[in-house]
């Protein structure tokens, strides 16, 4: 059964990197007023304002990625029957 949850997974994963991503664009603009987060490089930028961009993505990102992870077992596991552990 989890040879068959496993594409499944990979699918739903790559939905959810998209959602974080759109739901971390939609913070850092409600928080800064500005369209894009500072890359790590980039000198226009403090080293605070970098790093508070970096773990806003990261507690957004995990955020969805665990409830889009969590969701999925429990679909798989409400269609199946089986569990995944």
């Amino acid at each position: 059964m989890k040879l068959l949850y496993k594409p499944l997974s990979l699918a739903v994963s790559a939905l959810g990197g998209v959602l974080a991503g759109m739901l971390f664009k939609q913070a850092w603009k409600a928080a800064t007023g500005e369209d894009d987060a500072p890359e790590a490089t980039s000198s226009d930028y403090s080293t605070k304002e970098v790093l508070l961009a970096a773990v806003l993505q990261g507690a957004i990102f995990g955020g969805v990625k665990a409830a889009v992870d969590r969701a999925g077992a429990k679909a798989f596991t409400k269609a199946t029957g089986k569990k995944l552990n």
